[in-house]
């Protein structure tokens, strides 16, 4: 029997969250590269994430009916050819364009990869397999300003590079067969998608990336206006998110099979909102480091959490369900930027230190949706 290839399925899941915020700390470099300017660049954020998070309102679905293999083979040449764009685009209007095509190329294969790991891994050990497919997105989304600022160091276009190779290694070396085929006998269906607990997924997945993503943007900024740093050092910094991310994984996946999705949920986000508090008031590149640690820890956390929810919500249709999770989570991401930048500028330190409001939010919905799932158990079905 041939070896099942899945590590491919990880690779993926770094890919995603890498696109989406590598661009972050090289908006001068790109804008000056292009005869343009940084807010125009900065667009280039927004212009992956807003196609990435829209198709995945649908792409799971349609994958799971057009088949996951073919759907990621065609997906994962686009990328590479988006990508490819972007490092040869020669004017501003066209790297933009590729962005959009980066962003909506991996919108099939980014919830496809979470199907197929829940179809291969089940019981008590999906925990702990969401966990470490958490901790490489948290490695895309953490690696990726600094991989950019040392591309940037030399030439921005180099930033390029690394999701390039990726991109040609999965395209080389896909998932095994077995790995992307749906195992569910019924077709797709859009109706299952509509329960509680899919809509849980989707609002803690929204919230955290609003947050998540919010430190990203800012975090740069703080670098460069408090502290003095450059592409590198930003990247540097930057880059405790993604080691923090994984070394929260093996904890994350014992949390999440001891105590399940819920209370999983609850301290996950009360770390988030410690990381985010700690960011904002630092005075100091150490205790800057420590909340940028938090936050990357906790996120592992809150993605292994919402990815479980999402597909055990509706087995049936995985890809679907992780589909709108992960909309929910880069839709969050994508106004994060509007939403946060405008209050850190008018309010420096309180204004950064607004983002922990979305995990306190999340607080509130994970602490009411276990209540209420606690009282159903209590009570049980009432009598006909």
């Amino acid at each position: 029997m041939r070896e099942l290839r899945v590590w491919p399925l990880y690779v993926g899941g770094f890919l995603g969250p890498y696109g989406s915020t590598m661009v972050t700390p090289i908006v001068h470099e790109v804008a000056a590269g292009l005869d343009s300017t940084p807010g125009i660049a900065a667009g280039a954020v927004t212009a992956y994430m807003l196609p990435f998070a829209a198709l995945m309102l649908v792409s799971g679905t349609l994958a799971e009916r057009w088949g996951r293999g073919r759907v990621m083979r065609v997906a994962l040449a686009g990328f590479v050819a988006a990508t490819v764009l972007c490092a040869l685009a020669p004017t501003m209007e066209l790297f933009l364009t590729a962005r959009v095509l980066q962003g909506a190329a991996n919108a099939f294969t980014t919830p496809l990869l979470v199907a197929a790991i829940s179809d291969l891994v089940g019981g008590a050990r999906l925990g702990r397999a969401l966990s470490w497919f958490a901790a490489a997105q948290a490695a895309g989304q953490g690696m990726s300003p600094l991989f950019s600022g040392m591309g940037a160091a030399v030439h921005w276009r180099l930033a390029f590079v690394v999701p390039l190779l990726c991109g040609l290694l999965l395209v080389c070396f896909p998932p095994s067969a077995a790995a992307t085929r749906r195992v569910a006998t019924a077709p797709a269906s859009w109706r299952s998608l509509a329960n509680r607990r899919l809509a849980l997924a989707c609002s803690v997945s929204f919230l955290c990336y609003l947050a998540s993503v919010g430190l990203t943007v800012m975090l740069v900024l703080r670098a460069r206006d408090r502290f003095g740093l450059g592409p590198v050092e930003t990247g540097l910094l930057s880059s405790a998110f993604g080691l923090a991310g994984i070394c929260a994984a093996p904890l994350a996946g014992r949390l999440l099979a001891g105590k399940g999705p819920h209370l999983s949920g609850i301290w996950s986000n009360a770390l988030l909102v410690t990381g985010l508090v700690t960011a904002a008031v630092a005075t100091s590149l150490p205790v800057l480091l420590t909340g940028v640690a938090l936050v990357g820890a906790a996120v592992t956390g809150l993605r292994s959490v919402t990815n479980t929810l999402a597909v055990t919500s509706a087995p049936d249709n995985r890809g679907g369900a992780a589909s709108l999770a992960l909309s929910a989570q880069f839709f969050g991401g994508a106004a994060a930027a509007p939403v946060w930048l405008p209050m850190y500028h008018a309010y420096g330190d309180l204004g950064f230190a607004a983002a922990a409001g979305a995990p306190l939010v999340a607080l509130a919905v994970l602490v009411t949706s276990a209540r209420s799932a606690s009282g159903t158990a209590r009570t049980g079905p009432r009598p006909v």
